[in-house]
């Protein structure tokens, strides 16, 4: 079940991609301005004030008649607003219309890696969530994992978050589905595994769901092969400091990462 779960999940942000390939202007208009975004500015009926430029590194344009003006932290429109009303104070235009165009956001980019179908740097136009983020680097790889790291720089430091997507889509609560900021890193580790081997129909290795059973890993490998037995399974499992333990198990009991599990020959 959770491996259909999954594949739903898969296919749900690959769809969601088709429609987040393009964001409307509204959402433009909510992003922030910051460094490295290249503009293209306009004033209705003055065209030698058009203006295409670039945000320095302090987040500030140089702009004719008006010398240099800070613009990092603003929308489009709140620059607009700003430059406008500081051509009409300094009594060079009645009324001016500004139109900004934002030829490239490169300040509000976010780093998607791991297991996506397509990795790289995305820019972020306006509010966008996790789950929106990931269908825009094609969705979650067969081979990811259902929870995804989160990393954002604050102030002089770090934060780590790791968010269940699963829950997200089981719950339908949005609150669990945050909103990505730029220069945010989204890691999609793979996803844990468990190995079986011995007298199994299919030996190897295989994605391990949540809670799985030694019951359910059995049946994932297909089950007992005519010389198998239950009463002969066996986990190899590694402790804190890498020492290999061979454990006897009962069927209900929890299988976790990179166990192996092991099915001895019947002695009859």
């Amino acid at each position: 079940m959770e491996k259909v779960a999954f594949w739903t999940i898969g296919l749900l942000l690959l769809g969601l991609s088709i429609g987040s390939g393009h964001a409307d202007q509204n959402s433009i208009n909510r992003s922030l301005l910051g460094p490295g975004d290249v503009l293209k500015i306009l004033v209705y009926g003055n065209t030698d004030l058009t203006l295409e430029t670039k945000i320095n590194e302090a987040g500030k344009i140089t702009f004719p008649l008006l010398g240099k003006i800070t613009l990092e932290g603003l929308t489009p429109s709140a620059a607009e607003k700003k430059i406008a009303d500081q051509l009409q104070d300094g009594g060079y235009l009645r009324k001016p219309q500004v139109t900004i165009l934002t030829s490239a956001l490169y300040s509000q980019q976010i780093s998607v890696l791991g297991q996506v179908r397509n990795q790289g740097r995305y820019p972020i136009e306006g509010q966008r969530s996790l789950t929106d983020v990931l269908a825009m680097a094609g969705g979650i790889s067969p081979d990811g994992g259902n929870t995804v790291t989160l990393i954002r720089a604050e102030s002089e430091h770090f934060i780590k978050e790791e968010i269940d997507i699963l829950s997200i889509f089981r719950s339908g609560d949005m609150t669990l589905n945050p909103t990505i900021r730029g220069g945010d890193l989204i890691y999609v580790a793979i996803a844990p595994r468990f190995y079986i081997y011995g007298e199994v129909q299919r030996p190897g290795f295989y994605r391990l769901e949540p809670n799985m059973t030694v019951v359910q890993a059995l049946s994932t490998g297909g089950g007992l092969n005519q010389r198998g037995t239950e009463r002969g399974v066996r986990i190899q499992r590694r402790d804190a400091d890498g020492t290999l333990q061979v454990i006897k198990v009962r069927p209900d009991d929890l299988v976790q990462p990179d166990d192996v599990v092991y099915i001895q020959e019947s002695l009859f």
